[in-house]
């Protein structure tokens, strides 16, 4: 029923879509920070920008948290009309330190580009579009976080491009895959997949992992995405011949943005089916599901006339995601993975660049007789 309501959004966006024109520019709700510089939208030569975020979080009951949860220093260079390279050094909560994105992309020839390097991969919306300023609410969606799981990039090499006679651009990689086990961290529980994320740091390497992502931008005001992943995980060279040192992936991604005047709209619906999860489970005495699954849909409405250079967005959000969508062999669902979110708050946009928000989260899960968690959020983020 659930899984209803999101392609019965999905299907009644589409048809009003093809009636009406889009009045918000495709160039600035479309791109992100990586993509503003590959386009040429910012200056020659040597590009510094950044994004970041401050957030307060109240959870019901406890003490309020204040974090500096990200501050992002964004770095291009561009060495000819043909050659560019990007890179994001990403420090998280004052005392952690990451690149998230360090690639080389050489146009080949116009909307065909090869790209070789740290690179997001390309799954769900937020994934790629992560900038505090390009999403609702001062977290991003929990799904985004357990299932597909954001921030994910790895090392690979591919095409990206656009197909403008058919209104489409696409994406093609070759990626190294999630760690079978991350040091002490091993797959499984509340978050799936997350803990595999090797993030380009001496990345264990056994076999290849494919990904690629097709979306349609023929419609003024929509953008509909279709996105793929598929290999295995990546053992270590003393175990990668035992039984369950490994897993398989098959992950595939459905995806909406719709503007419309002072109305936007969003909609996501990812799916990853696990194998080999028994046997992976009894080696390593983990909890990893066979199949993980979630969505959510969100609108949001812009309180201020369309002439004003401020927008003050409300919004909702649903969110229903579940990392033991199935199981196999002896391992039990856990029901308190099968979480389900409402979100509902305001974006006030105060420049270009730079927003206030604030919003209230009531969060259930599958356990009878289980308390909603709630918990209120007040951010602000930048990105220039």
């Amino acid at each position: 029923m659930k899984n209803k309501v999101l392609i019965l959004l999905l299907t009644t966006t589409l048809g009003f879509s093809q009636t009406k024109n889009d009045s918000i520019s495709k160039d600035k709700i479309q791109k992100n920070a990586a993509q503003s510089i590959l386009s040429g939208q910012l200056s020659n030569g040597v590009t510094v920008g950044g994004y970041g975020q401050i957030d307060y979080n109240q959870k019901e009951g406890d003490n309020g948290v204040l974090d500096v949860h990200r501050m992002v220093l964004l770095m291009g260079y561009k060495f000819s009309d043909k050659v560019q390279f990007i890179t994001e050094i990403e420090f998280e909560h004052v005392k952690e330190v990451f690149v998230e994105q360090a690639f080389l992309n050489y146009s080949i020839v116009d909307n065909v580009n090869l790209r070789g390097g740290l690179m997001l991969v390309p799954m769900g919306i937020v994934n790629e579009f992560h900038e505090p300023t390009t999403f609702n609410g001062v977290e991003r969606p929990s799904m985004d976080k357990s299932i597909v799981p954001t921030t994910w990039r790895e090392i690979g090499i591919g095409l990206s491009g656009r197909l403008n006679n058919v209104s489409i651009k696409y994406q093609a990689y070759i990626f190294n895959g999630f760690a079978s086990v991350n040091g002490a961290k091993v797959l499984g529980g509340s978050n799936g997949l997350r803990n595999g994320r090797q993030k380009g740091a001496t990345s264990t390497v056994n076999t290849p992992n494919y990904s690629a992502k097709l979306e349609y931008y023929g419609i003024n005001g929509l953008r509909l995405g279709l996105s793929g992943y598929f290999g295995r995980t990546q053992p270590q060279d003393d175990v990668d011949d035992i039984d369950g040192a490994d897993v398989g992936i098959s992950m595939i991604g459905l995806d909406a943005r719709y503007n419309y005047k002072r109305l936007t709209a969003r909609g996501q619906f990812i799916t990853a089916s696990i194998s080999d999860t028994e046997a992976y489970n009894n080696l390593n005495s983990a909890s990893l599901g066979s199949k993980l699954q979630g969505w959510y849909v969100e609108g949001a409405f812009n309180l201020l006339p369309q002439n004003k250079k401020q927008q003050l967005f409300v919004f909702t959000r649903y969110e229903d995601y579940d990392t033991h969508a199935s199981v196999d062999g002896s391992l039990t669902k856990n029901l308190s993975y099968d979480r389900d979110e409402l979100t509902f708050g305001l974006s006030y946009h105060i420049a270009p660049g730079a927003v206030v928000k604030a919003d209230y989260q009531i969060k259930n899960n599958a356990v009878s007789n289980s308390d909603a968690k709630k918990q209120f959020n007040l951010g602000i983020g930048v990105w220039f």
